[in-house]
């Protein structure tokens, strides 16, 4: 589908060879044709590839033919833990996206990682997993192909899950025991009446990541399902599993839970330095999952790994025991006052209000204040008035925290895994101020 890309790409790059994939390549015969029919004729999905290229049966077979030792030896020579396995480009939320370097080391320690952090909780041969994660997101990349496949786990792919009606077939369908998403995911799910009226009737768990979850979608997805969601902590540039709540009597709601294994981690401020148990301050980590840097981006890797340390950009607290909390990212925070505000803490808040189907706070310019806080929440069919959201805050925040203002939109901007954008929420107030500031002078004068 995207191979009308290619001539302006493989000049830049050192690739030899091409392989193209059909959507339907493993499907049955007839149903095989109807889709490449729907591609072809229907929605002309399908572009005209004008490079050389292999189709992918025809690899396998070369691949079957050159299985020798010695081919295989080849292949392999000057193949190692530290060899580039594949560049995983992050999400982009927060700036540029650019390209991690993830090792065959990386990927491997990972996988077993987290493989050992779920404990019998993941079964060899019994898992049927959920994935309605893209598997380019190094999310469902690790955790679901590889961790659910080294242990023989079947993976229910879910191309689209908007609408989550999407997902309705697949739950009836098969014995679905986990679920991997974002807060985004679970909260959609517990806004459909299909869902509350079936739950799940063989799940064990789910496991969280890609942004905060909400401690209320938390409580009442474990009362919906009578399962746990644990949530974990990671990032594209640390393969991407760092942390993760401890199964069982250990797990303490409302963290991202302890490193994972041969991991470190702490929180340190602007000069590097660690701070005190229960300090905010930036989450640095060390361990064998931990990126070897940016494709082509020197000056980048430098300013993030020093001396070993990869510095995330989040903002945590880790308490007495060993447990950290995500505050909010470095760069989401607002700044009031010269108070900080991290706008986690407010969603969360007003995400506990009925009617409040998502929510995303940002900071805006402020001539008093140097920047407010603004809440734009999606509602359900019985929203909430402005002043309902925000007498809540008034009781639940610190003055200085509670929204200047509030907007009521039809939909929140997400990247492709369901994680809401807030750069393109700022872009959106900013350009809305200017727009009305225009229009003031154009009336004044």
């Amino acid at each position: 589908m995207f191979a009308d890309r290619l001539p302006e790409v493989l000049p830049k790059t050192s690739i030899e060879t091409v392989v193209t994939v059909r959507i339907s390549e493993f499907f049955p015969p007839v149903i095989a044709g109807v889709i490449r029919m729907v591609q072809k004729f229907w929605n002309r999905s399908l572009p005209a590839i004008t490079v050389e290229h292999t189709a992918f049966q025809a690899a396998l077979g070369a691949g079957r033919a050159a299985k020798s030792a010695e081919a295989l030896t080849g292949y392999l020579e000057g193949i190692g833990p530290d060899s580039i396995a594949a560049l995983q480009y992050t999400g982009g939320t927060t700036g540029v996206s650019k390209g991690a370097m993830l090792s065959h080391g990386n990927l491997v320690s990972n996988t077993l990682q987290m493989i050992q952090m779920c404990g019998g909780y993941m079964r060899p041969g019994l898992e049927t997993v959920l994935t309605a994660l893209p598997l380019y997101h190094v999310f469902a990349f690790t955790v679901n192909l590889l961790g659910f496949y080294r242990l023989g786990a079947r993976n229910i792919l879910v191309p689209s899950p908007r609408p989550p009606s999407n997902l309705k077939r697949a739950f009836e369908n098969y014995k679905i025991t986990w679920v991997t998403g974002v807060n985004t995911l679970f909260n959609a799910l517990l806004n459909e009446r299909w869902f509350l009226d079936s739950p799940p009737r063989h799940l064990r768990a789910s496991a969280a990541g890609g942004m905060a979850l909400h401690e209320s979608v938390n409580a009442r997805w474990e009362e919906v399902t009578g399962t746990p969601i644990v949530e974990g902590y990671g990032l594209t540039e640390t393969s991407p599993v760092l942390s993760f709540n401890p199964f069982g009597p250990n797990e303490k709601a409302g963290t991202i839970g302890i490193p994972v294994p041969s991991t470190a981690m702490m929180c340190i401020d602007d000069a590097g330095n660690e701070v005190a148990p229960g300090t905010p301050g930036e989450i640095a980590a060390k361990g064998p999952q931990v990126m070897l840097g940016y494709w082509n981006r020197p000056e980048d890797t430098a300013a993030n790994i020093v001396d070993g340390w990869f510095r995330t950009g989040d903002i945590a607290e880790m308490d007495s025991e060993g447990y950290f909390t995500i505050v909010d990212r470095k760069k989401d925070m607002i700044i009031v006052s010269g108070f900080n505000v991290y706008p986690n803490e407010i969603e969360e808040r007003i995400a506990e209000l009925p009617g409040v189907l998502e929510v995303g706070v940002v900071g805006i310019p402020d001539d008093k204040s140097g920047e407010s806080v603004r809440a734009y929440i999606v509602a359900t069919q019985t929203p909430p008035t402005e002043a309902a959201v925000l007498a809540h805050c008034r009781e639940a925040l610190a003055a200085y925290k509670v929204p200047k203002s509030v907007r009521f939109v039809d939909e929140l901007p997400k990247s492709p895994i369901g994680k809401i954008l807030r750069r393109e929420l700022r872009a959106e107030a900013v350009t809305s101020a200017t727009a009305t500031i225009e229009t003031q002078g154009r009336e004044l004068s």
